[in-house]
């Protein structure tokens, strides 16, 4: 069965009367290269685990299923597992879950119990890349949950709205806060652009193929550390065109000379803006403000 034919899609979801929902953002590939690329640019050898996520009617799962050792698939939508069930009926190495991946607190996926966050049936995954195709809506929460995870994935491979992706990976003068969330914890990378016309039924905008590749950091970075660093950022960027001094008085209520000094020890102009800055710039600011920010 080809199934990255419209007609093919169309008669699957026929068979099973199933209606698509915008809700869950479901849009199938039907772009035979567009898959290859997804496949290639995430380097998978036979000994990987991937997990996906969103995986529908499963015609990105078969082809990654025929690269590496295991594929662990998370299905929201309960009608689609039934056509995964006849799709990928001869791949022994895809194991179907239906869950909603944003509700799973652990990511090994242990078989543990069926309640608090674990899956049962799941198998440990310890050592795994995600690769997928996700739902528009998804993208930001799921990037940030897997990032933060305990057990973080080698890498992912996600096809993401194009204007997200272009945010993702924005340098200065053109931060935000997605990018520094993004860039603060893994290396984002755009690997391609994909046109709406790639995808069954056609989405109102492009997408885009993004690899992120979480950092090893030399020092674990402690919960308290990542508090005060979101919350100077979020501050930063709470007013976009103002000045960075502006926005850090009023949204860390810290007297303004003190955040003048603060800006100038850390080589920044207090009237720079918060999207001219680095990554690095906001881990300096946040060890520099670790006594006047608790």
């Amino acid at each position: 069965m080809n199934l990255a034919s419209k007609k093919a899609i169309q008669n699957l979801l026929k068979k099973y009367q199933i209606r698509l929902s915008k809700r869950l953002g479901q849009n199938f590939l039907v772009n035979k290269k567009v898959v290859k690329k997804i496949i290639g640019s995430a380097r998978l050898s036979p000994d990987d685990t991937v997990l996906e996520i969103g995986p529908g009617i499963g015609n990105l799962t078969i082809e990654l299923a025929k690269k590496v050792k295991k594929v662990v698939a998370i299905e929201k939508d309960q009608k689609m597992i039934e056509i995964l069930k006849e799709t990928l009926k001869d791949f022994k190495n895809v194991e179907i879950i239906q869950g909603d991946i944003l509700k799973i607190s652990n990511f090994q996926l242990g078989p543990k119990r069926s309640s608090g966050g674990w899956w049962a049936g799941c198998s440990l995954i310890s050592n795994y890349r995600v690769v997928a195709n996700i739902p528009y809506y998804l993208t930001s929460p799921l990037i940030r949950k897997f990032l933060e995870a305990e057990i973080k994935p080698k890498e992912m491979i996600l096809t993401v709205q194009k204007e997200v992706a272009e945010r993702i990976c924005a340098k200065p003068p053109d931060m935000s806060i997605l990018a520094v969330s993004v860039k603060f914890y893994a290396e984002p990378k755009i690997i391609a652009f994909v046109s709406k016309k790639s995808f069954w039924p056609q989405p109102k905008v492009d997408s885009a193929i993004i690899k992120i590749v979480p950092r090893q950091f030399r020092v674990p970075v402690s919960r308290r550390f990542r508090e005060r660093f979101f919350r100077i950022v979020k501050a930063g960027f709470s007013h976009p065109r103002k000045q960075l001094i502006n926005n850090l008085s009023k949204g860390l209520k810290i007297d303004r000379e003190k955040i003048r000094n603060l800006l100038l020890e850390n080589n920044i102009k207090p009237e720079q803006r918060a999207e001219t800055l680095t990554v690095e710039n906001w881990i300096s600011l946040t060890k520099s403000f670790h006594f006047v920010v608790k």
